[in-house]
């Protein structure tokens, strides 16, 4: 099945992915040429009036953010069948899901970019509650961008759905979020923390077989420290990871920004925008080095000049004897 027509200004080329409540394509904007990404609801859930909404709702939400770490959204509309669609920046690269392991000062990066576009977000009082590696875009000049805010609630409204509800992938979820209670900036942290754990060690900070195991080895069984599965890994990285999974939000670091400032310090030169790999220090033994062979090199030069001139009054050359007859 071909895809939709969306009619106008948008031409729909190819899927790029699909999920449980939308299809995202790969489109092209007529009108300011150039390639969008259009999410379209699924057709099965068009006459299912809650999802219809909280679609809607991440269109109305993520159009509120403007950063360089945020996934941009330029338009919304309906196809002819009645779906909602919403228009995004398209990312042209891959996610963090497809990146593998990763050196601690590359992954350190990564998730400092991810601490950024959240923490613009929860300065607007908005909570993802999804975070996790498909949803971090990884461009190809090394900006991270955050993506589908689709189930994302302001800070301060009731839950979307009914108590003991959760919504998220399990493997990234705070263990309050795992039990269905109140679901604060603090969850985004743990999710950030369970990213990072999973780039460093290969895996996310626990394995299980169903949400209610989730649950009980969060209460019960504490996190195998990032160290014992992942080499070369500093006892700061290590520390800012597992005080980002605290079982308790209140021993997490209190915001996504105070987050980024303890991995920041970690890393030297750590970008908030950009994957750049790190500046090198100055080599103080080259420095040197490149200054002693200037100064023999002026050296030469004046001696050279000393040798012309002679170094002070011009000498006169010597006279001709003259022979008297």
């Amino acid at each position: 099945m071909g895809a939709p027509s969306l009619g106008g200004r948008y031409r729909l080329e190819r899927p790029l992915g699909h999920g449980g409540m939308a299809t995202v394509y790969l489109a092209h904007d007529e009108e300011l040429g150039r390639p969008v990404a259009i999410k379209l609801l699924a057709e099965h859930l068009t006459g299912d009036f809650a999802f219809r909404e909280r679609f809607l709702r991440e269109a109305r939400l993520a159009a509120g953010l403007s950063h360089p770490n945020v996934v941009s959204v330029y338009d919304a509309g309906e196809v002819e069948d009645g779906r909602p669609y919403i228009v995004m920046e398209y990312v042209h690269g891959t996610t963090l899901a497809d990146v593998g392991r990763l050196r601690a000062d590359e992954a350190v990066r990564l998730v400092i970019q991810a601490c950024h576009g959240l923490a613009h977000a929860h300065a607007r009082r908005l909570v993802h509650r999804d975070v996790k590696p498909q949803n971090l875009l990884l461009r190809d000049d090394g900006v991270l961008k955050v993506a589908d805010f689709g189930i994302a609630r302001a800070a301060e409204t009731t839950a979307l759905t009914q108590v003991g509800t959760v919504l998220g992938t399990a493997a990234y979820l705070a263990p309050e979020q795992a039990l269905g209670e109140e679901v604060t900036p603090a969850a985004d942290v743990y999710a950030l923390g369970a990213v990072l754990y999973e780039l460093l060690a290969g895996r996310p900070p626990y394995e299980f077989d169903s949400l209610a195991d989730l649950a009980a080895r969060q209460r019960e069984e504490p996190i195998t420290p990032v160290s014992e599965l992942a080499h070369g890994v500093s006892p700061p990285v290590e520390d800012a990871v597992m005080r980002a999974l605290a079982r308790n939000p209140a021993y997490r670091p209190t915001t996504a920004t105070a987050f980024a400032d303890e991995l920041g310090a970690t890393v030297p030169f750590a970008s908030p925008t950009t994957v750049a790999p790190a500046r090198r220090r100055p080599d103080r033994r080259r420095l040197w080095l490149a200054l002693a062979a200037l100064l023999v090199l002026v050296g030469i030069v004046v001696a050279v000049a000393v040798a012309t001139t002679g170094g002070g009054s011009p000498t006169p050359p010597p006279r001709r004897p003259v022979t008297v007859r």
